[in-house]
Formats: structure tokens, sequence, C-alpha cells
């Protein structure tokens, strides 16, 4: 399984948005961009940990950050999921996770004590110059947005 490093390029990526418009990484170039991956809308981990991206989104963007999320889930359940809980960043959807497992963010991991295959839930922050600056594997959904924000020297 890839595990990414900081000073690799980061894998480009096309994916479409809860609209289905097509988002691309190369769009954001010259931006610094935090990327995480999470398992799936709309269950309490996922929702924390995204209405923590949420919340922290004004600061984030005022020090140069973007923010997107990815799952496997289809684009109408990201909207669902942006509605119900007013996220104001991009969700992008990679379905057949070719994304996920170029990033590392797929693979085999330990649940409730049983190795399964799944989402590895992960943060990536790539920056101007498209390589990752962080990479961050089995991130805990509570808790993870404000020690990304220590790791960045942005609290």
């Amino acid at each position: 399984m890839t595990r990414l490093a900081p000073g690799d390029d980061a894998p480009a990526f096309t994916l479409p948005d809860a609209d289905g418009r097509p988002v691309s990484l190369a769009d954001l170039r010259g931006r610094k961009v935090i990327v995480y991956f999470y398992p799936a809308a709309m269950t309490p981990g996922c929702t924390k940990q995204a209405c923590d991206f949420r919340d922290s989104l004004a600061s984030l963007a005022a020090a140069g950050y973007a923010v997107l999320g990815i799952s496997p889930d289809r684009p109408d359940k990201l909207a669902r999921f942006r509605e119900r809980d007013a996220l104001t960043f991009p969700l992008l959807s990679d379905p057949d996770r070719s994304v996920l497992q170029a990033y590392g963010a797929y693979g085999e991991k330990t649940m409730y004590g049983k190795k399964v295959t799944g989402v590895i839930r992960s943060t990536f922050v790539v920056g101007e110059d498209g390589r990752i600056e962080h990479a961050q594997y089995n991130v805990k959904a509570t808790g993870h947005v404000a020690k990304l924000r220590r790791d960045l020297g942005l609290d």
C-alpha cells in the first residue's frame, strides 16, 4: 500500500463534487490545500470531523488554506451531507476509490479489533508547489482539526 511522505508529489486528481462538477487538485496549484479522506458521509465521526473543518474554515482560509473532503460516497449523498450540516467546502466523490488508493487512504485497517479493508481516515497538506507537506494516517475524527491547526502553527 502506498504511503505518502513530506516532499512527495501529491497525486493529481479530478473528482466530482456534491453537485457533480469536476474539481481538480491542479486547479488549486499555487494555494495550500488540506485534503482529507473520511469513510462515510453522515456518520457520527465523519460529521464531527466535517463540522470541525467547517468551523475552522475562516481561519484556515485566512492562513491561505483551502479544504477538500473526499469519500467514496456518491455526489447525491454528499449534497445531503452538505445541506444537513451546512458544510461550506467542497466534498468530492471517489466511488472507485482510485484517489483514496493513490494517497494510501484505502486498505487494511483494524476496526473493533478486527482486520477490515476500508477508508483509512487520513489528512494531507499539499503545498503551493504540489508537494506533500504533511501526511497523517489513522487520524481520530474528534480533535483532529485542532491538532492539525497546532501542527500548522495556527493556534
